[in-house]
């Protein structure tokens, strides 16, 4: 007779325990929501707005770019 899964999953769990691991839940944003693209898209245009009008991360990103592209040749 197969192993019920509640005891195989309890093995697995004493397993990754004695591996030294512990359970973590964690909560993601749910994507399937309604709603969800739209508040992405809102935020998305919040942060860019912001950045365009950051001078020094413009800066420093074109810095970041010619570094890059010295390393490559």
């Amino acid at each position: 007779m197969p192993t019920p899964v509640s005891e195989r999953v309890q093995k697995r769990r004493e397993t990754l325990r004695a591996a030294g691991l512990r359970p973590l839940q964690i909560w993601v944003p749910d994507t399937r929501r309604p709603g969800f693209a739209e508040e992405c898209r809102r935020q998305s245009l919040v942060v860019a707005k912001a950045d365009a009008a950051d001078r020094d991360l413009q800066e420093f990103m074109a810095a970041a770019l010619a570094d890059l592209d010295e390393t490559d040749e």
